[in-house]
């Protein structure tokens, strides 16, 4: 399938999924697309994709990136549901450990550069492990942010080259946490302290009330997005 082609189809679908269910999206990206993963934060969005991948394609591919400076309820939220599906997710790592990045650039890089950390622990990895795929899906929906707001639930992601779903992109916050209780779904405690939205431990704080749900990612910066995401 040439880029017009999937361009055409990205189109058509989008028009076709606006009103779909996420189980519904997810099963036609299944079957299209063989190499398929699912890109996995740990984060409440992200469990409930999982667990609905589970019940549609256990076999399919569920990877992270593995920054190493997640927040260890992170780590154990990925350990339990490992265990709860029976299954592995992927581990993306970056090409430099965090001592070498610190040889390279300096100590502490998330407090001079935030940008150009998220380039190297997130983005560089993520761009590699995507040559492995067709598609992919994402977590993110349109009421996160306002960089969000025009997500389509398929989409040609021109950044990475690929076809992308947003299966939630229509989703509440509401609609999330209805998915994960009824369900009974595993998912970050740290979501009960006040963090709704978590990154890398040291550029993720957590949000007052009447702040806006992403004002504790990389907080005192005007950045609002890792770089995942055009």
């Amino acid at each position: 399938m040439n880029l017009f082609e999937k361009e055409a189809l990205v189109n058509e679908k989008a028009v076709e999924f606006e009103n779909a269910t996420p189980e519904a999206i997810i099963e036609w990206a299944v079957k299209t697309f063989p190499k398929l993963t699912l890109a996995c934060s740990f984060g409440a969005e992200d469990v409930v994709l999982v667990d609905m991948l589970q019940k549609i394609s256990p076999t399919t591919d569920i990877f992270y990136l593995d920054t190493n400076v997640h927040f260890q309820e992170t780590y154990e939220t990925r350990d339990r549901l490992e265990a709860r599906y029976g299954t592995k997710f992927v581990q993306v790592l970056p090409k430099l450990t965090l001592d070498e990045q610190a040889a390279q650039y300096g100590d502490e890089l998330w407090k001079s550069d935030p940008t150009q950390c998220c380039n190297i622990r997130k983005v560089d990895p993520l761009t590699d492990i995507l040559k492995n795929y067709d598609a992919w899906i994402t977590g993110i929906r349109r009421d996160q942010a306002p960089t969000r707001a025009n997500a389509k639930k398929v989409e040609y992601d021109v950044k990475f080259g690929l076809i992308k779903f947003n299966p939630l992109a229509s989703w509440t916050s509401e609609d999330v946490w209805n998915y994960i209780k009824a369900n009974d779904v595993i998912y970050n405690p740290l979501h009960d302290q006040n963090y709704p939205s978590i990154g890398c431990s040291h550029c993720t704080r957590q949000v007052a009330p009447g702040e806006d749900p992403r004002a504790g990612r990389w907080s005192g910066f005007e950045k609002t997005e890792c770089g995942l995401h055009k």
